[in-house]
C-alpha cells in the first residue's frame, strides 16, 4: 500500500474525486482514506496538505461543470441528474428546501448528505448563484469533505492496514464479495423504487384533457406541489394552480370537498411527488384525483397558456 500511495496517491485522489464529481458512480471516500493511512508520519504534513489540494482542485472543476450546466439549461439538468437518482422522488425535494433555506451557503456541507451534493450544484447554477460566492462554499465544502476522509486515514492508519492485509490474503475472492455486495445494495433499491411506481401508476390526466375541462366550464382544483426553490427557477404556473405542500394535507382536508376532481402537478421525474399525493388524497377519500402527466412542461409544450408568478 506504501508503494502505491507513493506513486499513484495524488493521481488516484485527483481521478476518482473528478469522476465522482462529474457524477459517475465512483465513491471517493475510501481513496481518501486509504491515501491518508498511506502517508509516511515523519514527512506527513507537506504531502496531506498536496493531497488535499489536489482534491479540492478535482471538486470544483467537476463541480464547475454542472454549475455551468445548471445555469445554462436550468430544469432540464436537474430532471436529468434526477433520473439518474434511485430516489428521484425526493432528491429534487430535499434539495430545493435546504437551497430554499440556506441558499448558496449550502454547498459547503452538501457534500457530506447523500443525494444533496448530486443536485444542489446544478440548482445552485440554475439560481443564477454569483460565480465567487460558488466557488467559494463549493471550495469550502470539498476541503472539509477530503479533509475528512484524509483525517480518517491517518487516524486509524493501522487499522486499515490490517484489512488491506487480509483483504490481500483473500485475493480476488475479497473483490467478487464486494463487488456483490454492492450489486446487491443496488438492485434492492432500484427494486423498491420499481415497487413504488407500480403501485402509484395508474390514471393519469393530460393536458388535452385539463385544457378541455377548462374550456367547459369545469375546471378541477389544480395543486402545484414544486418546492419553492424550483418556482424561483421557473416562475410559471398552470393558470388558476394552487401551491400546496404535499407534506401538509390538513389544510387540504379541510379546506376542499372531497367529491370534486382535483389535478396535481409536481417538477419530477415520472409525476411521483404527484402520485404518492394523490394516493394519500385518495386513502382520505377524494374520489377523483389525478396527476397531471408531465407537469407543467408537458402543459407548457402543448402551447396552453402559463402565467408568471406575482404577475
Amino acid at each position: 500500500m506504501q508503494e502505491l500511495v507513493d506513486r499513484y496517491g495524488a493521481l488516484l485522489v485527483f481521478a476518482n474525486v473528478l469522476a465522482l464529481s462529474l457524477g459517475l458512480p465512483v465513491p471517493a471516500m475510501p481513496t481518501l482514506v486509504l491515501v491518508g493511512a498511506g502517508l509516511q508520519p515523519e514527512a506527513m504534513w507537506l504531502p496531506l496538505l498536496g493531497v488535499l489540494a489536489v482534491s479540492v482542485a478535482a471538486s470544483l472543476i467537476g463541480d464547475s461543470v454542472w454549475f455551468y450546466a445548471g445555469r445554462r439549461y436550468g430544469n432540464r439538468t436537474l430532471q436529468s441528474l434526477c433520473r439518474l437518482s434511485l430516489s428521484r422522488d425526493t432528491c429534487m425535494k430535499r434539495t430545493e428546501r435546504f437551497y430554499g433555506r440556506f441558499g448558496v451557503r449550502v454547498l459547503s456541507v452538501a457534500k457530506f448528505i447523500p443525494g444533496l451534493s448530486m443536485v444542489s450544484v446544478p440548482l445552485a447554477g440554475a439560481m443564477q448563484a454569483r460565480l465567487p460566492l460558488f466557488l467559494r462554499y463549493d471550495g469550502l465544502g470539498a476541503a472539509l469533505w477530503a479533509a475528512l476522509g484524509l483525517g480518517l486515514g491517518v487516524v486509524f492508519a493501522r487499522q486499515v492496514e490490517t484489512v488491506i492485509d487480509a483483504l490481500s490474503q483473500l485475493g480476488t475472492g475479497a473483490g467478487v464479495v464486494i463487488g456483490v455486495l454492492l450489486a446487491a445494495y443496488v438492485g434492492w433499491r432500484w427494486w423498491r423504487r420499481r415497487t413504488l411506481l407500480r403501485s402509484l401508476e395508474g390514471a393519469r390526466i393530460d393536458p388535452p384533457e385539463l385544457e378541455a375541462l377548462v374550456r367547459a366550464g369545469q375546471p378541477p382544483v389544480v395543486f402545484d406541489i414544486r418546492a419553492p426553490g424550483f418556482r424561483d427557477v421557473d416562475p410559471y404556473v398552470i393558470p388558476g394552480a394552487v401551491f400546496a405542500d404535499e407534506r401538509q394535507l390538513d389544510g387540504i382536508l379541510a379546506t376542499y370537498p372531497r367529491d370534486g376532481k382535483v389535478v396535481i402537478y409536481c417538477a419530477c421525474p415520472d409525476e411521483v411527488s404527484a402520485a404518492w399525493m394523490a394516493a394519500r388524497l385518495r386513502e382520505a377519500g377524494f374520489r377523483d384525483v389525478l396527476p397531471l402527466r408531465g407537469g407543467i412542461d408537458a402543459w407548457r409544450d402543448a402551447g396552453y397558456a402559463v402565467e408568471r408568478i406575482g404577475g
